[in-house]
């Protein structure tokens, strides 16, 4: 019985191992039988001739001793691929023990030339299509979901093996840092002249001098009560009255002028100051600063700190909740896009043509710079094979055919010699 090696130094298991020892060992008989029979002939033969007999029985002593030479010598060829025949230490025997290495060697050096080179890759990849067949694949609706609940599978490991405060520490290194390292300022300056030049502010402008208005017509007590107050306390009561209420009505009806007449020099007069703010937002430092300090007026407020530390735990949420529901909006849009994506693929050659380079293009790149460390897997890996182990599992493989080696060579060694003695006689 065979003695079990180190799971590093043997070869991995291959299936049917016991069916293949019983074919070997078949055939092994049955190249013995030949190599027996080649002998047991060549004997008797040989004991014919002496005893007299003539004609026939020198053709077939010939032919069976050049039958049993050519068994021989093919079965000593055949063993001394895996062993020492006989155990003798013959010179270049057991080849594969002796040169496990030299042949692994050899074997990453003929994949590299004949399979990894970048001809042949880009060559094999072109006539796969890799692209068509890809989107025909990905277009059918079983496959689009089996590639989405597959994505949502990764996106759902992801995120729950990162670190809330690690992803926290980013979040505020990557973008609250740069948003409070940045000028408010000039990009929203440039922003609001934008605005202000296309004229998106007159609907606001409009809705603040409705609101103006409005509020002076329901607010005639609140105005009547601050011109009181402000009046002086030697004033007779219905003077402040009266005074109150015509102060009421200009109001008023400045506040319904403004709200009537887009021309109105109160409207132009904001306009004005709106678009000079814009300037002082990208061109006067005072108003820069000023910015700045609403900015950070607004980062350290309470609820601003609290939603930012709360957004990777809300957006994890979302995106587990999201990832497990096969129903949810995100897993079908993705699910629609994949399909579509598949039957692009197939029906616009463009975007296949692009896909097809890109693939290629990869795989070049992979081959032209690490095909080495690709065949050092083959070398590394028969390097650390144990030379006997790999010689047993070597004929496993291919020892059953190798046999036919052996009769074959019983057969055409005994017709070749029957042909050599033939021709010995008719010569002489």
């Amino acid at each position: 019985m065979e003695q079990p090696t180190p799971a590093d130094s043997s070869l991995p298991p291959v299936p049917d191992q016991e069916g293949k020892r019983r074919a070997l060992r078949r055939m092994k008989l049955v190249a013995l039988a030949f190599l027996l029979g080649a002998t047991v002939i060549f004997l008797l033969t040989t004991w014919a001739q002496s005893a007299g007999w003539s004609g026939w029985v020198g053709y077939v002593r010939a032919a069976a001793e050049a039958g049993m030479v050519g068994a021989l010598a093919d079965w000593f060829a055949v063993t001394a691929l895996f062993r020492r025949p006989l155990g003798l230490p013959i010179p270049h025997t057991a080849i594969i023990p002796n040169k496990k290495n030299m042949i692994g060697t050899s074997l990453g050096e003929f994949v590299g030339t004949n399979f990894l080179s970048e001809h042949v890759v880009r060559d094999k990849l072109q006539r796969v299509e890799v692209s068509r067949r890809f989107g025909e694949w990905l277009a059918k609706p079983e496959n689009a979901e089996r590639v989405t609940s597959e994505m949502a599978t990764v996106v759902r490991g992801v995120v729950t093996v990162l670190k809330d405060e690690d992803v926290q520490a980013v979040m505020e290194q990557a973008v609250v840092r740069r948003v409070v390292g940045q000028q408010w300022g000039p990009p929203l300056g440039k922003l609001l002249q934008q605005v202000f030049a296309d004229g998106a502010h007159y609907k606001l402008v409009d809705l603040m001098c409705d609101r103006a208005y409005e509020w002076v017509r329901d607010n005639h007590a609140t105005v009547l009560r601050v011109v009181s107050d402000r009046a002086p306390s030697w004033s007779p009561k219905f003077v402040d009255t009266m005074l109150a209420d015509k102060v009421y009505g200009e109001v008023l009806s400045f506040a319904w002028a403004v709200k009537t007449d887009v021309n109105h020099p109160m409207r132009l007069a904001l306009d004005k100051f709106l678009v000079e703010f814009a300037q002082d937002l990208q061109n006067d430092p005072e108003t820069m600063a000023r910015a700045e300090q609403v900015k950070q007026q607004i980062l350290d407020h309470p609820d601003v700190q609290k939603l930012i530390g709360s957004a990777w735990s809300t957006a994890k949420g979302m995106l587990l909740n999201a990832a497990e529901d096969p129903s949810s909006e995100l897993r079908r849009r993705v699910r629609e896009g994949l399909r579509n994506l598949g039957e692009r693929l197939v029906s616009d050659e463009g975007l296949g043509g692009k896909v097809d380079g890109w693939v290629q293009g990869a795989a070049a790149y992979v081959v032209r710079n690490y095909s080495t460390e690709i065949t050092t897997i083959i070398t590394d890996t028969v390097e650390r094979w144990d030379a006997e182990e790999t010689s047993r599992k070597v004929e496993l493989q291919v020892g059953r055919d190798l046999q036919f080696i052996r009769i074959n060579g019983t057969v055409v060694g005994a017709l070749a010699g029957l042909v050599i003695y033939t021709v010995a006689q008719l010569l002489f």
